[in-house]
């Protein structure tokens, strides 16, 4: 994959990271139900959204930080030892600082 088509790769997760944050916002957003019951169940509810949310924003951050590295021509580099990340691992991991080696520790 190009420079070019990794971007808007992340660029179009970051749409879609975003759409769900606004959905989840506007859902925490909704008055709690009369019923005790029905409370209970939606403030356990929203403590998932609120943790599903809080992923969604440090992707969000990880995908920007990988935007900002392809706009300063170090992206795919490995912060640590400054060799080439693998493809692969970015098309697993598009906002990956470090190589497959040094993740592992090796």
């Amino acid at each position: 994959m190009n420079i070019k088509e990794r971007r808007d790769q992340i660029e179009t997760r970051i749409s879609e990271l975003t759409g769900q944050i606004k959905k989840i916002s506007d859902d925490l957003d909704q008055p709690l139900p009369a019923h005790l019951e029905d409370q209970a169940i939606d403030l356990e509810d929203d403590e998932v959204l609120e943790r599903l949310g809080q992923a969604n924003q440090q992707e969000l951050r990880l995908l920007n930080d990988a935007l900002g590295r392809i706009a300063d021509g170090t992206y795919g580099i490995c912060a640590k030892c400054g060799e080439d990340i693998s493809q692969a691992r970015l098309d697993a991991v598009p906002y990956a600082l470090i190589c497959r080696d040094c993740a592992a520790g090796n």
